[in-house]
């Protein structure tokens, strides 16, 4: 975008909500975000139906690049080994970055109490298709239970996101690699 185009009123919305969900907490107000996005509250509710929807807008939004994180440059010259444990490397790699503050789409499912609420919804999604992911790799590696090696590999993951994004727990030192390999071990996956 050059200096004389502006971004529109819904990619503001959006581009704001994203950060400040993320770094401020889904309970921060209306009033906050239009200040933020440089839009009015009649703009906003003309755009959008609440607060809600900004939300899963802007959740739904950054997927792409959210999932885009964890592929290696050149994925088929990889192991699903060495595929999984890309996604834990980039993981310790963001863990200790200024700001850092876990995954947004756990954080949305642990702040969100309504399990209605549009947001997790694309949360949901989100931690599905990880697992998905895990679950093929897994399958394509050998693994001796698939599905489960899956879930264990998420657990790990949301657990290592949610520690490390409270401070409770540095990744600096290959915990979150050292527990996937040790799994993928224990699953026979070379």
């Amino acid at each position: 975008m050059t200096t004389t185009e502006k971004a529109s009123p819904r990619d503001r919305l959006l581009d704001a909500a994203g950060e400040l969900f993320y770094t401020e907490g889904v309970s921060i107000g209306v009033e906050a975000l239009c200040r933020a996005a440089g839009v009015s509250k009649r703009s906003m509710y003309q755009l959008f139906d609440s607060k809600e929807a900004v939300l899963a807008a802007s959740l739904e939004r950054r997927v792409p690049w959210y999932e885009s994180q964890f592929s290696l440059p050149d994925p088929q010259a990889a192991t699903p080994r060495e595929r999984i444990m890309n996604v834990f490397e980039v993981l310790e790699k963001a863990s200790v970055e200024p700001g850092y503050h876990g995954c947004p789409y756990l954080a949305v499912l642990v702040e969100l109490k309504d399990p209605e609420h549009p947001a997790r919804e694309v949360a949901h999604m989100v931690k599905r298709r990880l697992e998905a992911l895990f679950r093929a790799e897994a399958e394509q590696g050998g693994a001796h239970d698939p599905a489960l090696l899956a879930r264990q590999l998420v657990l790990v993951f949301d657990g290592a996101s949610a520690r490390a994004g409270s401070g409770v727990e540095r990744l600096d030192d290959g915990l979150a690699t050292k527990t996937a390999a040790a799994l993928l071990d224990a699953a026979g996956v070379g």
